[in-house]
């Protein structure tokens, strides 16, 4: 039982590792496009933060 649970527990912390490096570099580039987005607006005179 503690075996099995041991098991799991590796095998979630694994693909945790593998996450973080894959969906960490593309979390930081959505930031980049929102951002990019945001200044894009701000340039043309439109309001950035639209239906507040």
């Amino acid at each position: 039982m503690l075996i099995t649970i041991a098991v799991i527990l590796l095998i979630l912390w694994f693909i945790g590792v593998l996450g973080a490096y894959t969906l960490g570099s593309f979390v930081h580039l959505l930031l980049v496009l929102a951002i990019i987005m945001v200044l894009i607006r701000i340039i043309r005179g439109e309001n950035p933060v639209k239906n507040l």
